[in-house]
């Protein structure tokens, strides 16, 4: 596909390669992990106990501190993809989805509303607006991560958001806020197929993701033409706050 400025966007290959480099850092693993068969115990570098685990196809990837790799062994031994994601120590699941580039096009927008593309340095001019956490944060000096936000506006208030975040090298995190009184009209839709639009003309992976218990948005992502690509739970960290003794579950 072709998109305004006449370049090709990149390929599933392509998005695939990237992926795997993202995850690959975040789990702190080999990229040819991604393709093995059987559970990987990749060791990471902290002292705090720590355990996150990815699916990806049919590969387990399992990020664990060193001082519990030896017990999470024993935890997964024998388990299968359902059952290593309900062990004691896991939770805060999340599914992260991929454009299907046969889905991407320019879309016609709701005619009912303004909007307007923001990018770069144009982005801190949206720092006064709160309410908007899924696609754009300001830290307390102002500053934010996020590469380009598409705004939706109703009689000059905005009323919608779609952003992205850069998670990794030229791979955005895509999220979308829409105020409750302008829901179920499409809009979070077209607005998340102009923004996916708008990424991959630049040159950038956009990605998408949400809890398994948010079936509204896991919609807004089918209905934007993105598809599942790898299931991950929360990086957790046994700490103080951790409510369960962490013993009683590894010793």
């Amino acid at each position: 596909m072709t998109p305004h400025n006449g370049k090709k966007f990149m390929t599933k290959s392509d998005i695939l390669r990237i992926v795997h480099e993202y995850l690959a850092q975040l789990m702190e693993c080999e990229v040819s992990d991604f393709v093995k068969e059987e559970p990987t115990i990749a060791i990471r570098n902290t002292t705090e106990p720590y355990l996150k685990i990815l699916l990806y196809g049919n590969a387990i990837i399992i990020s664990s501190s060193p001082n519990l790799s030896n017990k999470i062994a024993t935890l997964i031994k024998g388990k299968n993809k359902d059952e290593l994601f309900e062990c004691p120590l896991v939770y805060g699941q999340t599914i992260h989805y991929i454009p299907d580039l046969a889905c991407v096009a320019n879309p016609k927008l709701p005619d009912d509303f303004t909007y307007k593309l923001f990018q770069g340095e144009d982005i801190l001019k949206l720092s006064h607006i709160t309410g908007f956490d899924n696609s754009l944060v300001f830290d307390d000096n102002g500053r934010t991560n996020s590469a380009i936000a598409f705004v939706a506006y109703k009689d000059d208030t905005v009323v919608a958001i779609a952003g992205a975040s850069i998670a990794y090298n030229n791979l955005w995190e895509v999220g979308i806020d829409v105020l409750p009184a302008f829901r179920n009209q499409g809009l979070a839709t077209a607005m998340i197929r102009k923004l996916t639009y708008e990424i991959l003309n630049k040159g950038a992976v956009p990605f998408y993701s949400v809890s398994i218990t948010n079936i509204g948005s896991q919609m807004v992502a089918a209905r934007a033409g993105y598809l599942p690509c790898w299931v991950d739970s929360w990086g957790n960290v046994y700490d103080e706050y951790y409510p369960y003794n962490l013993k009683d579950i590894v010793e």
